[in-house]
């Protein structure tokens, strides 16, 4: 279920490594458990096996890999229930971040929250590639990660965020409306555009509480 990048210029080629191997790991293209081999993915990427190997440390802080003695290294298994705890975090920072968004968001960064929610208010909900619709998710939430400008929330929420789209993909094919989720983000993305911090804030709220219950109801 491959997806696109924002447009993502890289610092190294273990930091290239890493963000790849991420968005593996996030859209279970690499299934949960799997191991890890460090040669074939150098060979895939057209990186080194040192840069791989300093993704791969970086990605066990994620929770994304596990490194067990004279074993190797293995992509993680997604535990349903860490949801609860996952989602009472995000609860919080989420609409932090919608509203420092609001607030904060230079220029150029809201000119591209407004192009994403018109990208977003346009798609083709028929489409039947389900990594482009998650693409736009995953999009949306690290745009406004970005736009709080606060270092520290964009990581956490990033970490977050991740984990919970890895709990989403293994439920995918059983929810009803992909789209229709990735529709709400469409009034948030304006929001925040607008300057609109409170409703910014209660949208962003509200999206993780929707995400819950939709996964909950198909546990």
């Amino acid at each position: 279920m491959a997806m696109t990048e924002l447009g993502r210029t890289y610092d190294s080629l273990a930091d290239q490594a890493y963000h790849q191997l991420r968005d593996r790991l996030i859209m279970l293209d690499i299934p949960p458990g799997s191991p890890i081999n460090e040669g074939r993915l150098a060979v895939e990427l057209g990186i080194g096996r040192t840069p791989i190997r300093e993704s791969l440390k970086k990605l066990e802080l994620d929770h994304l890999v596990a490194t067990y003695p004279r074993r190797g290294t293995f992509a993680t298994q997604v535990d349903i229930t860490d949801l609860a705890d996952i989602s009472e975090l995000r609860a919080v920072l989420e609409p932090l971040a919608a509203r420092r968004a609001a607030r904060l968001a230079r220029a150029e960064v809201r000119a591209e929250l407004a192009r994403k929610a018109e990208q977003i208010a346009s798609m083709d909900a028929t489409d039947p590639d389900m990594g482009s619709l998650m693409g736009y998710d995953i999009d949306v939430h690290r745009l406004i990660y970005r736009a709080a400008e606060n270092p520290h929330i964009e990581e956490t929420l990033v970490r977050l965020d991740n984990l919970a789209t890895r709990i989403w993909c293994l439920v995918l094919d059983r929810l009803p409306s992909v789209a229709d989720h990735i529709r709400e983000h469409v009034g948030l993305l304006e929001a925040i555009v607008a300057r609109d911090g409170d409703r910014a804030a209660k949208l962003a709220a509200d999206h993780v509480t929707h995400f819950e219950a939709a996964i909950r109801a198909v546990l």
